[in-house]
């Protein structure tokens, strides 16, 4: 590994850090973003169950924003539950941005990386390509100079490919995973705040 880093010269070490940037949020983003984590199934009826137990206190509510993003939207609600329909809408509305925001955090800076990787392979690319005319004297070429410029050139455009390939399918992967979150989330506050104004059975 060393011995390419070393052929493919001084411009492979941006790729480089941009590769571990792109795998630690790509590792992070698998552990957050599950669904056990993000929105559980049971909690909705559970919280329905205990609203109609024994209504809505402080101790629920703090329990509730600690317990997940979709405890935090249905936190949001419950504080407004005596509120007219609308003003619960509001508040369910506002966490829920707040929610969705937290959940696409970092994916915009793997999606840079994706963009971006290609392009410093092309930087690489033409580093080599400055070093292999610079072999060239009027006294002949340098065949070792020609060759280390080959090198710097193929390995940076292939090292950037790489790295650019996998953040790109994770970067989609995990957008689409966010979307689908937000949109579970929407339904179950809709859900909620519909049951506790009557308009609709649990």
């Amino acid at each position: 590994m060393l011995s390419l880093i070393q052929a493919a010269g001084w411009p492979i070490w941006p790729i480089i850090i941009a590769s571990i940037v792109a795998m630690g949020i790509i590792v992070e983003r698998m552990w957050t973003l599950r669904l056990s984590v993000i929105s559980p199934k049971e909690l909705l009826p559970r919280v329905l169950n205990e609203y109609k137990r024994t209504g809505t206190n402080p101790e629920m509510i703090a329990r509730l924003q600690l317990h997940s993003p979709l405890g935090k939207i249905l936190a949001a609600g419950l504080k407004n539950i005596k509120s007219t329909r609308e003003i619960m809408k509001e508040s369910l509305e506002e966490s829920g941005r707040l929610v969705a925001h937290d959940l696409s955090r970092y994916l915009t800076t793997l999606g840079t990386i994706a963009a971006l990787s290609p392009l410093m392979g092309l930087f690489g690319t033409l580093v080599g390509m400055i070093e292999i005319f610079g072999s060239n004297s009027p006294t002949g070429s340098n065949p070792a100079q020609l060759a280390y410029g080959i090198s710097v050139a193929l390995y940076n455009a292939a090292f950037g490919i790489l790295v650019a390939i996998p953040s790109m399918i994770f970067y989609r992967h995990f957008r689409a995973k966010v979307d689908g979150f937000v949109l579970e989330m929407e339904l179950q506050a809709l859900k909620l705040m519909e049951i506790v104004h009557g308009e609709r059975e649990s």
